[in-house]
């Protein structure tokens, strides 16, 4: 390939699928027009071998799926800092692959130009069973993601949310770890930082968990799982807001009903939305009938939306 590349000097697109490649070589003064490059279905050695790709200038997509490669590397860049490999790359396609460790994901974070992902069938995925919990895992861990596995990553809004509850979710990992409230005392261990390489900055951007969201999760008894919610009718002001308690799995579909009897519209016809009063004037659409209000994360004191 390197040899017939002088002749492809304005080259921006290259598919070398199922070539039997196992190790890759610098392209020096060749291939700098590239734009798309697809390795997959070739061997490649080790992760390592990214390494020679990773200054052509113009990359913008790379596709591996199924190279065989099990971790990801960017030595040349500390927690919290960007990687000066691969400047442009936009899209990485590593999905059908042998990555197993958390670590190869949070350094995707030091890709300065990441905006869409797709990591399906690894090993690392089989670590949570929960696919919006494992989705939310890594969303937070890669600040600019846009677009994971094919499916747009949702508004500012409900990013935000996924980022607090990460940080509430490892909050005590955080203080077991050497985290502290106070700044000077606040040294988590390298082995933490290895792990949670964003925590630091999800902490300067939202501050530290306060000590009374990380306390222990009380038994699940009926009255710890109900969720004092307010319901408004912000398109009808005549429409008094009602308070009520609902548990936190029951699904949008009965909300609906409990909605369609307290205010007398058709259930189909509604439209609900919530507020979070951790995320002021910004709504997360509650747009699946069949999930539980717990899978968007609503908390005490919330306010849902109800339009129709």
């Amino acid at each position: 390939v390197l040899l017939c590349a002088p002749g492809w000097p304005t080259l921006e697109e290259l598919y070398l699928t199922s070539n039997n490649i196992t190790v890759l070589e610098r392209p020096n003064n060749v291939l700098q027009t590239l734009k798309l490059l697809d390795l997959s279905d070739n061997q490649l050695l080790d992760g390592n071998q990214l390494h020679l790709i990773a200054h052509l200038p113009r990359l913008e997509h790379l596709i591996l799926r199924n190279t065989g490669i099990s971790s990801i590397l960017f030595p040349d860049a500390g927690f919290g800092c960007k990687t000066k490999m691969f400047p442009s790359l936009k899209c990485l396609a590593i999905s059908n692959n042998k990555i197993s460790q958390w670590s190869s994901i949070n350094e995707l974070d030091k890709l300065p130009s990441l905006r869409s992902l797709q990591c399906h069938n690894n090993p690392f995925m089989d670590t949570e069973k929960n696919p919006e919990t494992l989705r939310q895992l890594i969303i937070a861990k890669i600040s600019q993601l846009e677009v994971l596995n094919k499916s747009e990553v949702r508004d500012i809004s409900t990013n935000k949310k996924k980022e607090l509850d990460y940080r509430k979710i490892f909050g005590n990992d955080w203080l077991a770890a050497g985290g502290n409230w106070s700044p000077d005392k606040n040294k988590p261990s390298e082995e933490f930082l290895a792990a949670h390489p964003r925590y630091p900055s999800l902490c300067l951007k939202y501050g530290a968990p306060e000590e009374g969201e990380l306390k222990g999760r009380q038994p699940l008894t009926l009255k710890n799982q109900l969720l004092t919610l307010t319901i408004k009718c912000p398109e009808k002001p005549e429409q008094k807001p009602v308070e009520k308690k609902l548990p936190e799995s029951m699904t949008i579909q009965r909300v609906k009903g409990l909605l369609y009897r307290l205010l007398k519209v058709p259930g189909s016809e509604l439209k609900l939305s919530y507020e979070s009063s951790k995320l002021e004037g910004k709504e997360v659409e509650l747009d699946n009938d069949l999930k539980p209000l717990q899978f968007y994360s609503i908390e005490n004191g919330d306010c849902v939306l109800v339009r129709w």
